[in-house]
Parts: structure tokens; C-alpha cells; sequence
């Protein structure tokens, strides 16, 4: 199974794509997709769709698992990546129906790590320990988005749970 994983923004848009073989986790590319913050909120979002359609129709995953917005100080900031991660739920719902799945921040570190309040450095470094990698991946956002796609690996038995509805 192929999990495309993803940590929504309206800046930098996390990705990580992982292969599932039998409990066998294999990364097959992760990185970011970015928009210029000069651009329009409008033009951001379909550059956004552009490189979210990019993503799928390349990898073509089986599953995409995105990461659930949690925000408390900047909510100006908050409603914009919020209607980033609409634009990407959106896109994804068009090219693979429902076969997408939904993870609060707690839920990916809890499943990773086994605590919820992890810290991101060791985050980090259990998605490097996981995907058997060199270093941990760089930029944070692709290393989250690894993540998020590790937790549905994790939890890919109970997916339907985590089902958008």
C-alpha cells in the first residue's frame, strides 16, 4: 500500500510518501510544496491544488492521510490554513474518493512515539528510526508529514475511524 502522507499550510505544505509492505515501512520521497507569500490568497490556494494533483497523480497512493489543524494564538494565520487544508482535502477527495483519512496532532505523536505531548525532536527521530533513514528529514514539515503517514500505517486496520465524513 502507498500512504501519502501530508502536513497542511498555505506557505509550505509538508509531504511524505511512504511504500507498507507487510509492516515494512519504505519511503519512497518526501519534501514540500510552497507558495510565494507576494501571491493572492486565491492564487496561493490553486498552486496548492496544482501541487497536491501533482503528488497524487505521480505516486498515485493508495490512501492520503492529512494532519488536523490545531492552532491557539494567531487565528488570522489559523483561517488561512485552514482554507489550505480545505483546498488539499478538496483535491484529494476529487482524485481518490474516500480513501482519505484525518489525524489530530495527539493522535500522530501518541501513535509514534507512544505520548502525545512527544516533543518534535523525538518525533523526529522515531520517523528516522522507523524509515530506517541516514538523518532525520529535512524540511520539519516534510519530517511531519512522514510522520502522519507512519500513523496510518500504524493504524491502517482501524482506518475507517479516521475516515473524512
Amino acid at each position: 500500500m502507498i500512504i501519502l502522507g501530508i502536513d497542511p499550510g498555505l506557505a509550505t505544505v509538508g509531504f511524505g510518501v511512504i511504500s507498507v509492505d507487510r509492516g515494512r515501512y519504505t519511503v519512497l520521497d518526501y519534501g514540500i510544496v510552497s507558495t510565494p507569500k507576494e501571491d493572492t490568497l486565491p492564487v496561493r490556494l490553486g498552486k496548492l491544488e496544482q501541487g497536491v494533483s501533482t503528488l497524487i497523480n505521480t505516486y498515485k497512493p493508495d490512501q492520503v492521510a492529512v494532519e488536523e489543524l490545531f492552532f491557539s494564538k494567531n487565528v488570522t494565520t489559523g483561517i488561512a490554513v485552514a482554507e489550505a487544508r480545505g483546498v488539499i482535502l478538496l483535491t484529494c477527495n476529487k482524485l481518490l474518493g474516500d480513501e482519505v483519512y484525518e489525524y489530530t496532532p495527539n493522535q500522530i505523536k501518541m501513535t509514534i512515539t507512544g505520548y502525545g505531548g512527544a516533543e518534535k525532536k523525538q518525533m523526529q527521530l522515531m520517523v528516522q528510526s522507523m524509515l530506517r533513514l541516514k538523518a532525520i528529514p529535512r524540511p520539519d514539515d516534510a519530517a511531519d508529514a512522514l510522520a502522519v503517514a507512519l500513523c496510518h500505517g500504524q493504524v491502517a486496520g482501524m482506518a475507517s475511524q479516521f475516515k473524512v465524513r
